[in-house]
């Protein structure tokens, strides 16, 4: 018998199915500036109506969150997951996004695990107004197991370069409003599967599964809708590292971001996993984002407002001169 690439462990087949499950649902993704469908080698997508445009890029995966997913037979929200870390942080420049690519890899490739998970990137996509223009699939025996699976995304946002949000505009005074988390989103899930080892026990009622498994949450409707309304000094999506890494990534030298833990609303499982694990708060606090997905800097006159836009936004600090970058008062 002769070898065959599908002798090998490579189903070309399994591919081909996977393209027909996902091909409707990724072409309604698409607008009049996707100038060609799946199937190219190339993703085309014209630009017009900016006087000035930059574009802005973002690429991440979901991590050992995946693991979750794959353990537990669910693959449909691990695709938004994907999306969402990298829309979020774009979306902290100010920039719409335009269009998304993705690349999952496999051991063995299940089209039907591969479609739930590409629509979930597609019901995302759908959310934020953007296209799903292309992809690449690999199976690759021998490098992973069969029923392994990772997935990572690249997304492209655009906007005016007059209106780009760097961080460079905030000053003392300035408060800083919380954007509430769906759950640990994609990040710290080594240490949840360390301390969560069984995620088929029971938690509020139902499998801990379903509570790790919710998807991370998109934010391009709240923060734009605050950018229609009003000037924003300065955008943090808080993912690796939690408050601690990524808000002095936007604080200018001579300024301080002076946060009052007390007042972020903490979820119950991440509580939970602070107590059974023995983790300390302050590790707690710079691996998760404890609560707070993302956190808007804006004038002190604009916060109310603010706060008036987003139903569950709220205050958390204010920016104040001092040497460190991040004073969270635990």
């Amino acid at each position: 018998m002769s070898n065959t690439y599908k002798s090998a462990g490579v189903d070309k087949e399994e591919g081909y199915k996977t393209v027909d499950k996902i091909k409707k649902a990724v072409g309604e993704t698409h607008n009049s500036n996707v100038l060609n469908h799946l199937g190219s080698f190339g993703a085309f997508y014209e630009i017009g109506g900016y006087k000035n445009p930059v574009l802005v890029s973002g690429t991440d995966g979901v991590g050992t969150k995946l693991k979750v997913a794959l353990d537990s037979k669910k693959y449909d929200s691990i695709g938004v997951d994907c999306f969402a870390m990298c829309a979020n942080d774009i979306l902290c420049h100010g920039a719409k996004p335009l269009f998304f690519l993705d690349y999952l890899a496999c051991g063995k490739l299940d089209s039907e695990i591969a479609a739930e998970i590409v629509l979930g990137m597609v019901e995302a996509c759908k959310d934020n107004n953007c296209a799903l223009i292309g992809g690449e699939t690999a199976e690759m025996p021998g490098m992973y197991q069969p029923g392994d699976y990772d997935v990572a995304g690249f997304c492209v946002g655009i906007v005016e370069k007059d209106q780009i949000i760097d961080g460079s505009k905030i000053k003392a005074g300035d408060k800083i409003i919380a954007l509430p988390s769906s759950g640990f989103h994609s990040n710290g899930f080594s240490l949840v599967r360390k301390v969560f080892p069984d995620f088929n026990e029971e938690f509020e009622g139902k499998p801990l599964y379903e509570t790790l498994l919710v998807p991370t949450r998109l934010y391009y409707k709240d923060i734009h809708k605050i950018l229609e309304e009003l000037e924003v000094s300065g955008i943090a999506h808080i993912t690796g590292g939690g408050l601690y890494e990524n808000i002095p990534r936007i604080i200018g030298d001579g300024l301080c971001a002076s946060i009052d833990a007390s007042k972020i609303q903490i979820p119950t499982v991440m509580l939970e996993l602070e107590k059974r694990g023995g983790v300390a708060r302050e590790e707690m606090f710079g691996t998760f984002n404890m609560g707070v997905g993302m956190i808007v800097v804006v004038d002190a006159q604009h916060a109310e407002k603010v706060l008036h836009l987003l139903d569950d936004a709220y205050e958390i600090g204010e920016i104040t001169e001092g040497s460190e970058k991040i004073n969270l008062k635990i």
